[in-house]
């Protein structure tokens, strides 16, 4: 039910009292006075793509996970278009939703006034700037794998023949610049004298686009794609070339074409915030480092069709590498500078 003002705080004071009687009287009569403190959290998500989209899709899944095991109650809204974005935040506030979720890349400013004006709700949402004490309920995450994207290159660097990558993403921002460098950075491992061709579409969901930049790397020289868009794939697939994935695991669809992926795995990410909110100690912070392969945050997609083409010293050579990112004996730089082509 929308709330029209802020309770207050003797009105908070009755609740808290009413509640802690409703516990005492459950008690008595011998309920489980454990439900009242497991109950499920109100949680929505706001999404400015379809809930097919990698990103997105994996935020979408670690929800559903978590409303599965009874932790949480998950809405979600999908296609929200920027300007339409801060409305349905607050729609969610008012409905009593105490954790909302999404992504505010492209509007930051008004995500976070709307913070500002419901602090009982905690805010989780993916961005490219930091948390700011001023909001305390409002924290921030992005897909820090560049783990795993470092892992893929390494492979991608075996597998091209031509040593010439095309790589094509949404928009150059943090969150896609830090993938596309610690992937070259993998490839320059078993293949130093790569080039690679660089390529933003300005879409987060533009599949036919992606495809056609894709042919006209191909058309470049490139016998390998990085698909951080999708598109991509079809594109490696119709000229009979590989791709390397990013966020999911499309290999099913491309049984012949994805070699490897670089995998997000959000649960790390959502279930701290949960955890936070029901702790009441959710604040201001960058959940980022729950992204990192150490917190199991990423990984790297199992080889499936790939196994034993791929050769042996390289899939050493990954085990090695991922030993290392994991006792953290070794790190994946992070540069969110926007790659340029070679």
């Amino acid at each position: 039910m929308p709330r029209n003002e802020v309770f207050s705080a003797v009105s908070r004071r009755a609740m808290l009292k009413s509640a802690g009687a409703g516990v005492a009287l459950a008690a008595m009569a011998g309920l489980p006075t454990r439900l009242f403190a497991q109950e499920a959290l109100k949680v929505a998500a706001v999404y400015t793509v379809p809930v097919e989209q990698q990103w997105v899709s994996r935020i979408h899944k670690a929800a559903n996970a978590a409303k599965d095991r009874g932790d949480i109650e998950y809405v979600y809204s999908e296609n929200t278009s920027n300007n339409d974005y801060e409305r349905v935040m607050r729609e969610y506030a008012e409905a009593g939703h105490k954790l909302i979720v999404g992504e505010v890349f492209g509007v930051e400013d008004a995500a976070r006034t709307v913070a500002k004006d419901y602090p009982d709700v905690a805010f989780l949402m993916g961005s490219s700037f930091k948390p700011d004490e001023a909001v305390p309920n409002f924290s921030v995450f992005d897909n820090y794998i560049q783990d795993a994207s470092y892992l893929s290159g390494i492979i991608a660097g075996a597998m091209t023949k031509s040593k010439n990558i095309g790589m094509v993403g949404g928009y150059p921002i943090p969150e896609v610049n830090r993938l596309m460098h610690a992937f070259m950075a993998g490839v320059k491992e078993t293949a130093p004298d790569t080039k690679f061709q660089v390529a933003f579409i300005g879409s987060w969901f533009d599949p036919p686009k992606a495809k056609e930049t894709a042919f006209a790397q191909i058309d470049g020289g490139a016998d390998l794609l990085y698909a951080e868009r999708f598109g991509v794939s079809d594109a490696a697939k119709e000229r009979g070339i590989l791709a390397v994935g990013n966020v999911i695991d499309t290999q099913a669809d491309y049984p012949e074409t994805v070699v490897a992926s670089a995998l997000w795995h959000f649960e790390p990410t959502l279930d701290k915030a949960i955890a936070e909110v029901k702790a009441g100690t959710f604040k201001a912070e960058d959940y980022g480092v729950y992204s990192f392969m150490k917190n199991g945050g990423c990984s790297l997609a199992p080889l499936g069709t790939f196994e034993g083409k791929v050769p042996a010293d390289v899939v050493a050579k990954v085990a090695e590498k991922e030993k290392a990112i994991k006792d953290g004996s070794f790190t994946v730089e992070i540069n969110d500078a926007e790659p340029k082509s070679s």
